[in-house]
């Protein structure tokens, strides 16, 4: 039996901070206690005195590029830079290469991370303008949700077909998550910019481009269309002020049809750090102003939005090298995130109780996660210890994504992950992943 003690940890679980004790046999949690004795020779003790006992974080967006895109990440490098930065549990979207557009290539890729996942995995079907049918065969039990792309982004997938759109919306019981970016505003903006600079548009024009005026629409449009159809609606990778109005904080969570989630780089970026950090955050949508991001915070923390998340999406150094065109969108994350929300409560801008609100318990309710997202008995043992006072620099020597380079790089980090463990196996343990693939397929309430 595996057996391991955690002692002394300052626990996070809904909503509260206490200091106790967490018991592990083999995959589960079977005891939280103020403290719990055991002999040390019937299990391994671990004291974390000074330090946060988490959940592992469960991120709703991420791309693992595999198959087809393994030259810029593939399911293992990713995953293993995921419990890395203390995320045990990753949904990945559908625009790899073929797109997971039907049962057979979505299956493909559950296949693939079942020898690969160093953390626990499910993968979003892909819906496109004809291709209904394929997506109402998804089973609910085992697959995360339904994801739309309403803007064209990496693999274009985009849906833009309003009555496909609406009979996906009403024909479907599942979690539909969407992209939301207004194509037409978008091209619009480009061919203003191309007029004025031909192909050498900077980069810092990427936020006028992709404007908060496309965001906007294409938002509002798919609330509306939730609204009227009755579906069940997941908003991803929010970046602007102007949205927080189509979001509420009146109703609980559990009750809403319609949720938000933000990611990392909207929340910590502007668009002032476009001049010294070009193509290296370029994300779609686009970060945007001081405002937007001020925005974004008070909308997180009084509950308009549900999910902190990352969007990872990594490229190759030299793809982003390339003149801003050419450059693709997105970059990783997986790794600095859980850290860099640390790093905003450092700052003040947010409770670590809220931290894990919206990275570990607010995905598993919204996802209905079967058994994840927090720290009670029975449920998987997938945590992540935290110390709030070690500090540490990301050097391209300690990124552990495939691509090699980070948004975050040569910042100074106040918190540092120093175990994390995946249905009871420790899988991390300070700068160094064991070459244990614990990750199990994610499965769903409903």
């Amino acid at each position: 039996m595996n057996r391991i003690l955690i002692k002394n940890a300052k626990i996070v679980n809904e909503g509260s901070i206490f200091e106790g004790d967490v018991l592990i046999e083999n995959d589960l949690i079977v005891e939280v206690a103020d403290s719990i004795s055991l002999k040390s020779s019937d299990c391994k003790v671990i004291d974390a005195e000074g330090s946060y006992l988490i959940p592992g974080a469960i991120d709703d967006q991420v791309h693992f590029r595999e198959p087809g895109l393994t030259h810029k990440g593939d399911i293992e490098s990713e995953s293993r830079a995921a419990v890395a930065g203390g995320i045990t549990s990753f949904i990945e979207q559908p625009n790899t290469v073929p797109n997971a557009v039907t049962q057979e290539i979505l299956e493909d890729k559950y296949q693939i991370a079942a020898v690969k996942s160093f953390a626990n995995y499910s993968f979003m079907m892909g819906a496109t303008n004809d291709n209904l049918e394929e997506v109402l065969k998804t089973n609910p039990k085992n697959v995360a949700g339904i994801k739309i792309f309403l803007g064209s982004s990496t693999g274009n997938m985009l849906v833009d077909n309003e009555a496909t759109l609406e009979k996906i919306f009403s024909s479907t019981p599942m979690l539909i998550a969407v992209h939301c970016e207004d194509e037409t505003t978008i091209q619009e903006n480009l061919a203003k910019f191309k007029e004025e600079y031909g192909d050498d548009i900077p980069v810092t024009a990427h936020h006028l481009i992709r404007s908060e005026e496309a965001c906007y629409l294409s938002s509002s449009k798919a609330v509306a269309l939730a609204k009227k159809t009755g579906a069940r609606l997941h908003i991803f990778h929010l970046s602007t002020a102007k949205e927080m109005e189509l979001f509420t904080n009146k109703i609980p969570l559990e009750d809403k049809k319609i949720t938000a989630e933000v990611c990392v780089h909207h929340l910590w970026f502007t668009d002032e750090d476009y001049k010294k950090k070009g193509n290296f955050i370029k994300w779609n949508p686009a970060v945007k102003t001081a405002n937007d991001r001020k925005a974004l915070w008070e909308a997180l923390n009084d509950g308009r939005i549900d999910v902190i998340a990352t969007d990872h999406a990594p490229h190759t150094k030299e793809e982003k090298m390339q003149s801003y065109l050419k450059a693709p969108s997105g970059g990783p994350l997986v790794q600095h995130a859980v850290v860099a929300m640390f790093e905003a409560h450092h700052q003040g801008k947010i409770s670590v109780e809220k931290i894990v609100e919206k990275m570990c318990h607010n995905p598993a309710k919204i996802f209905k996660i079967e058994k994840r997202g927090f720290i009670k008995e029975g449920y998987f043992a997938d945590l992540v210890i935290v110390n709030p006072s070690l500090p540490w620099s990301v050097k391209p020597e300690n990124i552990l994504a495939k691509c090699g380079w980070s948004p975050f790089e040569n910042y100074t980090f106040k918190s540092r992950i120093t175990h994390t463990f995946v249905n009871g196996e420790m899988v991390y343990n300070n700068f160094k992943v064991k070459d244990i693939r614990a990750g199990k397929r994610l499965l769903f309430d409903r």
